[in-house]
């Protein structure tokens, strides 16, 4: 049975759960305790932050 790697780094995903309120959850129960909704919005949210990362790096070109 192969492990599928993650594409967020631990260290990303609970800055992100800490910033959307639910990291608190994580320490408790970890990343199989949160809600479908809060791993959604966490998604929204990684894209949203590469996607203004890659406005700030065409801006600077």
């Amino acid at each position: 049975m192969s492990r599928r790697r993650g594409v967020m780094s631990e260290r990303f995903k609970e800055e992100l759960a800490k910033e959307l309120g639910f990291y608190e959850t994580v320490q408790q129960d970890g990343w199989g305790g949160i809600r479908s909704k809060d791993a959604g919005n966490m998604v929204k949210r990684a894209i949203q932050l590469a996607e203004q990362q890659l406005v700030n790096q065409q801006q600077t070109k």
